[in-house]
């Protein structure tokens, strides 16, 4: 295995373990993961997993990484109203 995919190897583990840590303590959590933040945490996954094509890679981050800021602000508009 080369040092890129070592690289991945440790973020897919760490993300999956903070995804195990968030559903083991969803029922705790005042309030649980979105839908949409769900389906950002999924495409950044995703993109990690298919780095090696960086076009598809970088492109899957990036729809998670804007999945994840309209999440943050319909949350901000709704704690507003």
């Amino acid at each position: 295995m080369t040092s890129s995919q070592i690289y991945i190897l440790i973020s897919i583990i760490a993300l999956t373990g903070i995804m195990v840590v968030l559903i083991l303590t969803r029922k705790k959590m005042k309030k649980p993961l979105s839908l949409l933040a769900g389906l950002a945490f999924a495409f950044i996954i995703a993109g990690i997993v298919f780095g090696e094509s960086r076009l598809i890679g970088y492109n899957l981050i990036g729809v998670g990484v804007v999945l994840a800021i309209i999440d943050i602000v319909k949350k901000m508009k709704a704690k507003k109203d």
